[in-house]
């Protein structure tokens, strides 16, 4: 069920009919070979895959998490960043909760590729969707192409979040998907109040949607 006003879903489940308390969809895009499918390895399953190879179509995992008592399911789409596929990953933009467009540092191209991935954002996205820019593979600093602070830049200018990851590291990984999902519970519980007339209480197994995004901490 979703709101009259066509604005994304954020699902609250009762603990007695399911093992969670939200739950939220969350789709990785950027260039192939940024490392998006290895920041979802290292956060759904805790390793690094060397050598990993360029997805096809589109891959899903899902991961638990609690926060602040609350449990959060997070679906995680990993979406193929060629060409070829981009007819079927543009199709899961829409529902999307949030969106973490991608580049790797050490790849110039990946970042002066990041305007086309915004205008596909633009097209297909809900416009209240959460999106943050993620710049990966930190741990190659010697071979950085793209300075933190052009990307800052470039990121402000375009009202989104940012943040340097590590897949082979970890470093910053739980950060992102964290810190996303407790902006995402904010933003629901937020709606939540600004539309208790006709809003769900939780545990009411209905739908609520939640408003613009605001920076991570």
């Amino acid at each position: 069920m979703t709101s009259q006003s066509g604005d994304i879903p954020v699902f609250l489940f009762s603990m007695s009919m399911e093992d969670y308390d939200y739950l939220f969809k969350i789709v990785l895009i950027g260039n192939a070979g940024v490392g998006k499918t290895c920041l979802v390895r290292r956060f759904t399953q805790g390793l690094f895959p060397p050598g990993q190879g360029a997805t096809i179509g589109v891959d899903f995992m899902i991961k638990t998490v609690e926060i602040k008592g609350e449990k959060v399911k997070l679906q995680i789409w990993d979406t193929a960043g060629q060409e070829r596929f981009r007819s079927i990953t543009q199709s899961y933009y829409r529902s999307a909760n949030a969106l973490i467009l991608t580049y790797d540092i050490t790849c110039e191209d990946s970042f002066r590729c990041l305007p086309e991935w915004l205008r596909e954002i633009e097209q297909y996205a809900n416009n209240q969707v959460v999106t943050i820019l993620v710049g990966n593979k930190i741990d190659l600093a010697e071979k950085r192409e793209v300075l933190r602070q052009r990307a800052e830049d470039f990121a402000e200018a375009q009202s989104m979040l940012y943040l340097e990851t590590s897949a082979k590291e970890s470093d910053n990984v739980e950060k992102l998907f964290l810190d996303l999902a407790c902006e995402l519970i904010r933003e629901a519980k937020q709606n939540k109040l600004d539309n208790n007339d006709t809003a769900p209480m939780p545990g009411e197994g209905k739908t609520i949607s939640y408003l613009s995004c605001c920076s991570l901490n």
